[in-house]
């Protein structure tokens, strides 16, 4: 069955749950709701997707960006945790998406000579152990740790400051384009049958009984008003659970959102090839190497306002400036930032200690049925996003619904045996890269990003390209992208919108120091014909999408969260084509 999710598919697919009772519906298109629609696919059920923005619009494409154990929490002695994600590191290195998940190596530099080289030196190789034991799949993981002396760190990451440490711990994890992984899982879904529609909004509910049976939905590109009905529904909306309770009147989770800011500088204003973990104050920094840019991140700070937008403030950006800079020799300065991006942390609302602190809340996540019919999950983490997605849907499936035998068992979670689309003959093309970039006249390096974007569904760039070479151009303002890619993020990747391309499709938004902006108007014009737009509506995307580049940045400058809101608000949403004034 085909993965594409183009136009046509989301207008069918909804066509489709409106017209059947499905098994399960789940709200929610973040990495939780992908994976929880892949696992109860994969299980031989009918399932629905929505989610009322773009896919992996809201966290889940707005994290670091790694697949970890989580070294603090092994500090914290939660085992449990971190063995359950270095698991889960090694599934997806390993087999699920090795052509999403890449290892990357960080250096933990060391202060002291003996105690922390001792102590620290302990804490990883239990952290190797773990993630050796558990983490190799395919004869597939990460390398073990070693220790360096402050010459041999000196001599891989050059950029640090010479007083700033005695020597280091080199250490590995993995890295993940996290919004892409996210779209693919929703495109693995839709290979094994599930019905997928983004830019859907779930208005309220239907009820059978005192059950929840289904829920009322606007498709937000027609105005189209639809009655989805289901067995199960499973909430996995992440910040906005509270949100999600409250629509279908129910009570059970409780979620504390917090907010993560990370920063893009370019590549070359830190030599070396591995990254940095520094411990601040009130949690941990990472300097994470990409092949354009540097991200380093994070901060960790209560949100109490809206959640649609949430953005970086003048404090946060020098608040991550102001600890990278601890020990760089360069400084990095405010000129220096190509590009901001903000995220909210789904946190477990604790009992409340007074102190307003967010990071001490567990990142464990809590499943429960809230109401007959309504199954929701909250917490966790990205990288155990596949337990997460497993959990719920055995919990959705235990609560039976009327004439469903109380006594058959539940159908099994496969995907922990089930490569994501694109995973299956990566390596082979990898092995091929040179062949590709010779017979389409590029460098490896511009085969490596495309195997490293699509993996073995590199063959459906290539064959636009074969069929109209203009699209093997890079696209313009983006020389690290293609045109084709554009065409492939509409007819096959579920992009809607111009934001949904230069954002999550590619990564231009922050990785390049115009922020997309010069790619928007070919970009759009490449979109148009595909999605039917004409002139105006190619116009309005545009100026969306400038409005907001122009309103982060505005947001970037302001003292607080309140002020910087405000001026983000300045923006306008975007609007569909049908029905647009």
């Amino acid at each position: 069955m085909s993965t594409a999710l183009s136009p046509g598919v989301r207008s069918a697919a909804l066509d489709r749950m409106s017209a059947d009772v499905l098994d399960v519906l789940v709200i929610g298109g973040g990495v939780t709701g992908a994976g929880a629609a892949l696992d109860a696919a994969s299980r031989g059920l009918s399932v629905g997707l929505l989610e009322q923005r773009d896919w992996a619009s809201g966290t889940s494409s707005r994290a670091s960006k790694l697949v970890h154990g989580g070294l603090r929490y092994l500090e914290m002695l939660d085992f449990a945790l971190v063995r359950e994600a270095l698991h889960e590191r090694g599934l997806l290195v390993g087999r699920l998406a090795p052509h999403l998940v890449h290892p990357v190596p960080f250096l933990y530099p060391l202060r002291h000579r003996v105690w922390e080289r001792v102590y620290t030196g302990a804490g990883i190789a239990l952290y190797d152990a773990l993630g050796g034991l558990l983490g190799r799949v395919g004869g597939r993981g990460v390398p073990l740790h070693r220790h360096l002396s402050k010459k041999a760190l000196r001599r891989v990451a050059p950029s640090l400051r010479d007083d700033v440490a005695i020597g280091a711990i080199r250490y590995w994890d993995a890295k993940v384009d996290d919004a892409r992984l996210v779209q693919v899982l929703v495109r693995t879904a839709v290979g094994h049958g599930a019905l997928a529609a983004s830019r859907t909004q779930v208005t309220g509910y239907h009820e059978e009984d005192g059950r929840v049976a289904g829920v009322r939905a606007v498709d937000l590109e027609t105005g189209r008003e639809l009655t989805i009905r289901a067995r199960h529904v499973v909430g996995a909306t992440g910040v906005w659970t509270d949100q999600t309770q409250e629509l279908f009147r129910a009570q059970g989770l409780t979620v504390r959102a917090s907010k993560g800011v990370h920063i893009a500088v370019p590549r070359s204003l830190i030599a070396g090839e591995d990254g940095v973990i520094l411990r601040t104050e009130k949690s941990v920094l990472f300097i994470i190497p990409w092949p354009t840019h540097w991200v380093i991140g994070t901060t960790d700070t209560p949100w109490d306002l809206a959640k649609d937008h949430p953005v970086a403030s003048s404090a946060d950006v020098d608040y991550l400036l102001e600890h990278a800079n601890a020990v760089l020799e360069r400084p990095l300065t405010r000129a220096d930032v190509l590009g901001v991006y903000t995220g909210l942390r789904p946190l477990l609302q604790p009992v409340d200690d007074g102190s307003g602190s967010t990071t001490k809340v567990s990142r464990e996540h809590t499943v429960a049925t809230v109401r007959p019919g309504l199954t929701v999950i909250a917490g966790g983490k990205y990288t155990t996003y596949r337990v997460m997605a497993r959990d719920v849907v055995d919990m959705a499936l235990a609560d039976r619904a009327p004439g469903e035998d109380p006594d058959a068992p539940i159908p099994s979670s496969l995907t922990q045996e089930l490569p994501l689309a694109g995973a299956d003959g990566y390596q082979v093309r990898w092995n091929r890269k040179s062949h590709l970039a010779t017979a389409h006249g590029w460098t490896e390096t511009r085969v490596e990003h495309l195997l490293d974007r699509y993996g073995s569904l590199v063959d459906e760039v290539l064959a636009l390209v074969d069929a109209d070479p203009d699209l093997g151009r890079p696209l313009e303002g983006a020389p690290d992208y293609l045109r084709a890619e554009v065409v492939y993020a509409v007819t096959d990747e579920g992009a809607l919108h111009l934001e949904d391309v230069l954002t999550r499709r590619t990564r231009l938004s922050y990785e390049q120091a115009d922020r997309g902006t010069a790619s928007a108007r070919p970009a759009a014009e490449l979109m148009a014909g595909l999605l039917g737009w004409d002139d105006a509506q190619v116009e309005r995307e545009i100026a969306t999408y400038l409005a907001r580049v122009e309103a982060e940045r505005a947001a970037e400058a302001m003292p607080d969260d309140t002020s910087a809101e405000r001026a983000r608000l300045q923006a306008p949403e975007i609007r569909p084509f049908a029905g647009a004034s």
